[in-house]
């Protein structure tokens, strides 16, 4: 009995220990008072859309694709010819970021390639069009 009492009063003692310590370590908290600001018309409406109508996006144009295994690939040079998944007279799918919003045909403008939109595509059309 005498060695129950003992390992009892060894863990009341662990115990108290462990509360002297964890009270030691803990955090203060001290409440703090933010300055009160006052709405402005300029935080509003106005001027918040203004930046997004100045920002530039890259926009990608994709005249077609093919997969070819890595050992052709190496052997592609000057010269060498892809052929493409799409038809000549197909559309071309623009694409801002990954997903696309329009199709257009290639035309050329003063010796540059360029698009003419023929067709803004909707978000679903979008997640249809990647589906199949």
């Amino acid at each position: 009995m005498a060695e129950a009492t003992t390992t009892t009063e060894e863990n009341s003692q662990q115990e108290e220990q462990e509360q002297a310590a964890q009270s030691e370590t803990t955090t203060k908290v001290q409440e703090v008072d933010f300055p009160q600001t006052e709405e402005t018309e300029q935080n509003g409406q106005a001027g918040s859309i203004d930046i997004l109508l100045d920002m530039e996006l890259p926009i990608t144009v994709a005249v077609g694709q093919t997969k070819i295994p890595i050992c052709k690939l190496l052997q592609l040079g000057p010269g060498s010819v892809l052929k493409l998944d799409k038809a000549i007279d197909a559309p071309a799918d623009l694409y801002l970021k990954d997903t696309k919003f329009a199709t257009g045909n290639v035309v050329v403008v003063d010796n540059h390639f360029a698009i003419k939109i023929e067709r803004i595509v909707g978000l679903a059309d979008s997640a249809a069009a990647e589906k199949k």
